[in-house]
Order: C-alpha cells, then sequence, then structure tokens
C-alpha cells in the first residue's frame, strides 16, 4: 500500500481544522449565547431560555439539556465507531462517514443559534435539545472514522508523529478561528443586532470549516493507502473488547486527568485574569493568544525528542509541567497582586504552560494510534475505530468533569445569586481550583507510569521485522 506524502498528511490535517472550528463554537458560544449575562442583555442580547439555577437550585435548564446530550453521545461514540470499523464500503471505512457528516454538521451547528421564539419559550428549549443531539451525533460521524485514520494513514512512528503534529496545529488554528466572533461580532452588532451579529460569524466560520472537513475526502482515496479487513464484530463485544486491553484502560484513565486539567486552565484563564491577577477580561486573548503561538513554536522539536525519550516520559513530563502552571495560577491570591503585578504572573504562567500543551497535544494521539496497531496484531481484529470513540468518550467525560469541578470551587466564598447566569468567582475559589487541578495533572502522571510502552512498540517493531 502507498504511504501518504508530508503533503498529504498535511491535506489530512486540513479536516481537523474544519471540525475544531465547529467544536469551538459550541464550547465557546453555546452558553455565552444562551445564558446571557445582564451586560449582555443590556447590550441587545435575548433571553431565549429560564435563566438561573432553576433544576433543584443547582442546575440551568442548558445544564440539564447539555447532560442529557452527553448520555446521548456516550452511546452513540460506540455505534459509529463499530458501523465504520464493520464498512465494507468500496471507497474505505473511514472517508464516505466524513463525507456525508461535513455538510449536516456545519449546517446543524449554525441552526442551533437560530432559536425560532424571540422571547422566552418552551419551544426553543425543544429546538436546542434536538439541535444540539444532532451537534454531537454529526460530529461523532466524522471525528470518530477521521482519528482512526490517525493509526491506518500512520505507516511509522515518524509518520505518526508528522500527522498528530499537523492536526495538532490546525486543533489549535479551529478554535483560534473559534473566538473571532469577540472581534467581528462587535462590528456588526450596530446594524443587525445582538443575536445576528454573532449568527453572521458563526455561518462564515461554518462554511469554511465544511470546506476544510471536505477536502480531505476528495483529495485523498483511503483504499490506496489502507488495506485492513473490516471487524466483524458487533459493537458490544467491541467495546469490551476495547476495555479489556490493560495498557488502553491505563491510558484512558490518565487522559480523563489531561481533559479535566486541560478544560480547568480554558475555563478559568478568564477567571484568574479577572479575579486573582486583577486585570481586564481583555488580557484572557493576550495570554491564550501567546501560549499558543509559543507551544506552536516547541512542535518541530517534538518528533525529534520523542526518538530519544519516548512518548510515555515526555507525557508524564508534560502533566507535571501543566501541574507547575497551575501551582503558579494558584499561589495568585495567596502572595496577592501588590509586589508582584498580574501580568507578570500571566506571562509566567504561558510560557510555562507552552511546553507542556505542545507534548500533551501531540504525543497522546500518537499512544492511542500504537496501542490500537499493537492490539489488532494480536488479536486479529481492526478496531481503531472504537479505540479512537473511547478516547474522544474520555475527552468529553474529563471536559465535563471539569466544568462540574469549576463551578463548584470557583464560588466558593461568595454569595451566588441562584437567578443569575453571571458566575461570581472569589480569590479562595480560584486558589482551590488552581491547587485541584494540580491534583488532577500529578494523578495523570501517576496512572500513565503503569502504561506499559515498551511492550507496546515491541509487538509493532515485530510486525515490522516480519514485513522485511
Amino acid at each position: 500500500m502507498k504511504r501518504l506524502t508530508k503533503k498529504q498528511m498535511r491535506i489530512f490535517a486540513v479536516g481537523q481544522l474544519g471540525w475544531s472550528t465547529l467544536s469551538g463554537i459550541i464550547s465557546a458560544w453555546f452558553v455565552t449565547f444562551y445564558l446571557p449575562t445582564q451586560v449582555d442583555i443590556d447590550g441587545g442580547a435575548v433571553q431565549y431560555i429560564v435563566p438561573g439555577l432553576v433544576i433543584g437550585g443547582f442546575l440551568t435548564v442548558l445544564g440539564l439539556i447539555t447532560a442529557l446530550s452527553r448520555i446521548f453521545d456516550a452511546v452513540t461514540d460506540p455505534w459509529i465507531a463499530s458501523l465504520s470499523d464493520r464498512s465494507t464500503n468500496k471507497r474505505g471505512r473511514r472517508i464516505p462517514f466524513m463525507q456525508y457528516a461535513a455538510i449536516p454538521l456545519s449546517v446543524v451547528t449554525v441552526l442551533l443559534f437560530c432559536a425560532p421564539v424571540n422571547t422566552i419559550s418552551s419551544w426553543n428549549i425543544v429546538w436546542i435539545s434536538v439541535f444540539i443531539v444532532l451537534f454531537y451525533l454529526f460530529m461523532t460521524m466524522y471525528c470518530t472514522p477521521y482519528n482512526a485514520l490517525i493509526s491506518e494513514f500512520g505507516k511509522t512512528q515518524d509518520d505518526r508523529m508528522y500527522i498528530s503534529t499537523a492536526i495538532s496545529l490546525t486543533f489549535f488554528g479551529g478554535t483560534m478561528l473559534a473566538y473571532t466572533p469577540f472581534v467581528f461580532a462587535g462590528m456588526l452588532r450596530g446594524s443587525v443586532g445582538f443575536a445576528w451579529s454573532y449568527r453572521i460569524c458563526f455561518i462564515v466560520l461554518a462554511i469554511i470549516s465544511c470546506i476544510c472537513m471536505l477536502i480531505p475526502t476528495f483529495f485523498l482515496k483511503e483504499k490506496e493507502f489502507v488495506d485492513t479487513k473490516p471487524s466483524n464484530v458487533n459493537m458490544l463485544k467491541s467495546l469490551s473488547a476495547t476495555f479489556k486491553n490493560k495498557n488502553f484502560r491505563t491510558f484512558v484513565g490518565s487522559d480523563i486527568m489531561y481533559w479535566v486539567g486541560l478544560t480547568l486552565f480554558q475555563t478559568g484563564l478568564p477567571f484568574f485574569v479577572k479575579v486573582s491577577m486583577k486585570l481586564d477580561e481583555s488580557f484572557t486573548m493576550y495570554f491564550l493568544g501567546g501560549m499558543t503561538v509559543l507551544s506552536a513554536c516547541f512542535y518541530p522539536f517534538v518528533s525529534k525528542i520523542v526518538k530519544k525519550f519516548g512518548k510515555k516520559k515526555l507525557v508524564i513530563a508534560g502533566f507535571l509541567g501543566l501541574a507547575l502552571a497551575y501551582v503558579i495560577a494558584a499561589l495568585i491570591g495567596i502572595i496577592g497582586t501588590t509586589v508582584i503585578p498580574g501580568v507578570v504572573y500571566g506571562v509566567l504562567i504561558c510560557v510555562i504552560a507552552a511546553f507542556p500543551m505542545a507534548l500533551l497535544g501531540i504525543i497522546p494521539q500518537s499512544i492511542v494510534a500504537d496501542v490500537a496497531e499493537a492490539d489488532g496484531i494480536e488479536t486479529g481484529e481492526n478496531r481503531e475505530g472504537m479505540f479512537f470513540a473511547a478516547r474522544t468518550f474520555a475527552m468529553k467525560f474529563g471536559q465535563s468533569l471539569a466544568m462540574l469541578v469549576f463551578t463548584s470551587l470557583a464560588i466558593i466564598g461568595t454569595t451566588q445569586n441562584a437567578a443569575s447566569n453571571d458566575i461570581t468567582a472569589s480569590v479562595t475559589g480560584m486558589i482551590l481550583v488552581g491547587f485541584v487541578a494540580v491534583a488532577f495533572c500529578v494523578l495523570g502522571a501517576v496512572l500513565l507510569g503503569f502504561y506499559n510502552e515498551k511492550k507496546i512498540m515491541a509487538t509493532i517493531d515485530r510486525k515490522q521485522k516480519d514485513k522485511k
């Protein structure tokens, strides 16, 4: 079979630019759009659903919708993975799914922000519930087969590291694109109003994303690069077999800790800036942008040092480096900003976190591909889709857990208004968030210590020698 050229690997990575932009829109704007603060309402935002903590005194309507959609997501992840692993389509097991999902995913992302009634209404709740479920369904239809191709397109360790590096860069690029409405929506608001200033931005981003997601499906012919026998195991047996792999269970446990740590950083950064550093919220974008650019500068070196130190040691180093950044974030509230200006803390955190972010953004994807290949060699079943679906679920579970941890800890020491959408964070709460994040990162490093990298790589190397 053919081996992808570097150019073809970059074409493949463009697909991730597309779906990460759409995912970033939901992460950055879904709650902001449908749970506007009083400042947003004064600026023309509409309340489409009942605001505040109205379900059991601790959950919003939007929170319940999101929780239920995650339950649905937990079922569709292995279902789509199983369908993809078992596919006998003449164009391949993965590309057709991606092609069919790209346009619906882009359309649904925009429609999710187009609630039909311009005031609080039960119809809006129904609308949001339906389209958030459809969003996650089509996202899974694209992402699960896409991620499975990392293992199948990556014929060698160098190829996998190059692909992982490329898609990590496009993931950051997509995330940054998703934040552009911070700039452009404000420019449009005076002429089209609050809601449409965002919708127009989302439409433009959705069109760009759709084109990006379709590019690899038209320019890469899967059958030219992949020759794997479709799995004949049903969904439940395949999922069970996947989690019987001890090394994969170890990795998933560690990976959940990574996603908790990363999400706490992304969610908590605006609050560390405003509450702990006592800076204007705009510094959040400066710090995030600077950290992203600096992290990208380290990308070319990651593949080189992996050859010397191995993946496991570097991921553990990434966890500990991220933990150090959190220690500094927590100490801001203890030391204060009188002696050390808030901006100095921010720069220091971003500089320290940049290299760990590069390690953790690239290497874990490659580890999943290694485990999937080794498992396929040992069992004779090609279940790459199921392995990456399980990793996707770990990501979603970690993100959800992080949101629960953050909202529970950040408000400690304050009097939270249950009828308001404004999250009130305290200095004490942010100190606790920082140290709890340190604990998750350290736990992730400890769990990964039980991952048997030598066994996995020996299995893969044995296959390579047999081919020769």
